[in-house]
């Protein structure tokens, strides 16, 4: 008996909100990393611009998280990049956190 064959068609696609959540989620991570990286190299010692580029990543990251959540409530869209989006902005905050946190504790 032959396997008959069947599509499935929908109008969902990829909302521009929920991919520029994603892409400053990607923003956020990558410009952290950079920063921790080069205030390792100089033995903690953190110029002016790490600060406002924490701070700039933390601007990004919350707009993100505003981005991706607001994209979950629609529909008609795929919820691979929403809920990218949103993971990537909540661990570029969390590292944020992380750091401020350590910060203090020293």
């Amino acid at each position: 008996m032959k396997k008959r064959k069947s599509f499935i068609f929908t109008n969902k696609k990829h909302s521009n909100r929920a991919i520029m959540s994603t892409i400053l989620g990607i923003i956020s991570l990558v410009s952290l990393g950079i920063v921790v990286v080069l205030s390792g190299r100089n033995g903690g010692d953190a110029p002016g611009g790490f600060g406002v580029t924490g701070l700039l990543a933390s601007l990004y990251s919350v707009i993100g998280l505003i981005l991706g959540i607001a994209t979950w409530r629609e529909k008609d869209y795929y919820r691979i990049f929403p809920v990218l989006g949103t993971l990537l902005n909540l661990a570029a905050l969390g590292g944020i956190s992380f750091i401020l946190y350590a910060g203090v504790n020293l």
